[in-house]
């Protein structure tokens, strides 16, 4: 390879570099700028997520700290969550700038709305987990205490909990835009989908039962949402071939 060829091959891959420094910078940026005020108010974000739990709770009893630094770095734990998800639209928004040169105009076409669906079903799942998940299952983990224990549940590890159960759910949510991913990259069809109900049917009980708490009810409320969510993609991925074919039929 010549002189010339060679720092021919070496300028693009600098200016890649360079542009991936300039995005993820700013995708950094962008979080610390949300999760600086949050830190002042990360108290008020962990009373609110341990609400559900609280409302729970019987008389007298509260929640407790078994670890010295566990009362700061639980809240503040919690606010860098929260940042990460509220800056997650600018963060994908990053990866698109950086992403977007090397695609061709119709996957350009494809790829905003599908950021900002994922982004939005992510929201909508983590919102079904908190306000209709967490209070069903925290009322039957507490009326299931033996006689004479009192329940009194550690800040961190409440934490841990419930943020494994947000990312159950939001993960869950983004089923139709995993499906009609599938679909547009040729990897399956519509057609292959439907196809494998049964297999689907039986894979997001097991795939809920190790993601959730051990019992049966946190498992059919994960499972059953996406399930249905998977024939929701189905019907999408649908429309889609469908569109693809009219446009085609009509560009010939």
């Amino acid at each position: 390879m010549s002189e010339q060829e060679f720092s021919a091959t070496e300028q693009p891959l600098l200016a890649h570099l360079i542009e991936l420094r300039t995005r993820v910078v700013r995708a950094m940026l962008g979080f610390f700028l949300v999760l600086l005020p949050l830190l002042f108010f990360a108290g008020q974000l962990y009373h609110f997520l341990a609400t559900p739990m609280m409302k729970l709770l019987p008389a007298g009893s509260s929640m407790i700290a078994t670890e010295v630094a566990a009362p700061f770095l639980t809240p503040f734990k919690l606010a860098a969550v929260v940042a990460f998800a509220l800056a997650l639209p600018w963060i994908l928004y990053q990866i698109w700038l950086f992403v977007a040169p090397g695609l061709y105009r119709n996957e350009r076409r494809l790829v905003l709305p599908m950021l900002a669906s994922s982004t939005l079903l992510f929201y909508v799942g983590v919102a079904f987990a908190y306000y209709l998940v967490l209070p069903t299952v925290f009322k039957f983990f507490v009326s299931s205490a033996p006689e004479g224990v009192a329940v009194m549940t550690d800040v961190s590890k409440y934490l841990d909990f419930v943020l494994k159960l947000f990312m159950a759910f939001g993960f869950a949510f983004e089923m139709p835009v995993a499906i009609v991913l599938m679909v547009l990259t040729g990897f399956v069809t519509p057609a292959q989908l439907a196809a494998r109900r049964d297999y689907v049917l039986v894979g997001v009980f097991v795939a809920a039962a190790i993601l959730t708490p051990p019992d049966v009810l946190s498992q059919i409320l994960l499972a059953v949402p996406a399930y249905l969510l998977y024939e929701v993609g189905i019907l999408a991925s649908r429309w889609i071939v469908r569109n693809r074919e009219a446009t085609a039929t009509t560009e010939a």
